[in-house]
């Protein structure tokens, strides 16, 4: 991050801004909850997922062109996101070529903080390392992270690494989260960002998380706790309790919804109609209330 953007970063939020590298990326840690201006709210930050750069087929003839156009979307929003995330499978056959070109192309968008977790094609024939080689810096483990902002405990996960038929978190990454929430307030709004969803949305087709139940168990004290996953390519929500579970869609092709067919693979749609099941995300959060605002866009 510039000197610029971390200046302007530190405006937003007033005093009293501590800074930890997390992720290859500079973030703040809020002591307060003053706003910058009134009326804005507290956290505001934009999710993209499953861009698949580097794949070819007639579900999308050009993914680079519609991912291209959603990093557009995120910055026309109308206002500057305190970071952007994007939830895994960045690249299609995790090959340096691949990662160079999406690293470059995350690079424009028009925010102090890029986030990133990792999707199974990401890692398909090397563990992950050359995804943690170009987006892991400052992470741990097998690219795990946490980090606070304006009052909101954040938890990057890594569930796509050692799959069997679900994804996996295992037993070092569980007892990171354990340890990662043990000292936080039950009133800290807390968010988790993972590739494959914590919940069993279709078992069958691996969408869901093997080990998820004990992983939520840590959360379970927390008055609001807010689950974006990718994976899917789909909108859907689930809510268990204090916990709310978003999938959000992707920018490159749209799968089957769950039980359409044998298997979860890339669908062509009739002209003109893939841009319907593309898009972006928004997510707000003001402080004194439980739940984040969330809002989908489909690619304009």
């Amino acid at each position: 991050m510039t000197r610029r953007q971390l200046l302007r970063h530190s405006a937003w939020f007033g005093s009293a801004v501590s800074l930890a590298v997390v992720g290859g990326e500079v973030v703040s840690h809020i002591a307060g909850t003053a706003q910058a201006a009134t009326g804005r709210p507290t956290l505001r930050f934009a999710q993209v997922s499953d861009s698949h750069i580097g794949f070819t087929g007639t579900a999308n003839a050009n993914v680079t062109d519609t991912f291209d156009e959603a990093i557009g979307q995120v910055n026309s929003l109308g206002y500057t996101p305190d970071f952007v995330i994007h939830t895994g499978d960045l690249t299609h056959l995790a090959t340096p070529e691949q990662f160079d070109q999406v690293h470059q192309m995350l690079g424009g968008l028009s925010t102090p903080h890029v986030f990133t977790v990792p999707g199974e094609h990401d890692s398909s024939d090397d563990g992950g390392q050359r995804y943690r080689d170009t987006f892991g810096r400052g992470t741990r483990g097998d690219g795990w992270y946490s980090f606070d902002i304006a009052g909101v405990h954040v938890i990057g996960l890594v569930n796509t690494l050692n799959l069997r038929a679900l994804g996996h978190l295992g037993v070092d990454q569980l007892e990171f989260i354990r340890k990662d929430v043990a000292g936080l307030s039950s009133d800290t709004p807390i968010i988790v960002f993972s590739h494959i969803p914590l919940f069993a949305m279709y078992p069958q087709w691996g969408w869901g998380t093997d080990d998820a139940t004990q992983a939520l168990s840590y959360l379970r004290r927390f008055s609001s706790v807010t689950c974006l996953n990718g994976h899917v390519h789909q909108l859907f929500t689930k809510t268990e309790g204090n916990i709310t579970f978003y999938s959000g869609t992707t920018t490159a092709y749209p799968l089957p919804t769950p039980g359409d067919g044998p298997a979860p693979k890339p669908v062509t749609l009739p002209a003109g109609k893939l841009h319907d099941a593309l898009g972006i995300r928004e997510v707000t959060y003001q402080k004194g209330q439980q739940m984040l605002a969330i809002k989908d866009q489909t690619l304009k």
